[in-house]
């Protein structure tokens, strides 16, 4: 299923789609097993509407959490470090959350020294860095 709306990318999640429609292309061009065929059209399919999707955002700019913004926040007794990206190239394992993430929604538009009352099981976050 591909998301309805805008579908936000930084200019490494833009590399990441065109790169999946290069490598499904060039791999159509040989693949002769029918089942393979049709799961690489779909995918094909897929990255194509996320291309076809993608905003290209700005680099985030300012004093406050935007799209791109790289984070550092304390919430619980620890000290957590992500960067705001599109949903296509979130990957938590390496600190890149969604911008649909309840984490990314509660920090937009904060700055640092912000304290945020989220909701469980986030709770109070406190915004300590903020790198573009």
């Amino acid at each position: 299923m591909v998301d309805e709306g805008p579908n936000p990318v930084t200019a490494e999640g833009m590399a990441q789609i065109d790169g999946h429609v290069a490598r499904i292309e060039t791999a159509l061009k040989t693949e002769a097993n029918v089942l393979l065929r049709e799961t690489l059209e779909r995918d094909l399919r897929y990255w194509t509407v996320r291309k076809a999707s993608a905003e290209l955002a700005p680099p985030p700019s300012g004093d406050t959490i935007s799209f791109g913004s790289k984070v550092t926040i304390e919430r619980k007794g620890r000290t957590q470090t992500f960067r705001i990206v599109g949903v296509d190239e979130a990957d938590p394992a390496k600190g890149l959350i969604s911008i649909r993430a309840p984490l990314a929604a509660a920090v937009i538009g904060a700055r640092v020294g912000d304290t945020i009352e989220a909701d469980e099981p986030l709770g109070e976050l406190d915004v300590l860095s903020i790198q573009r």
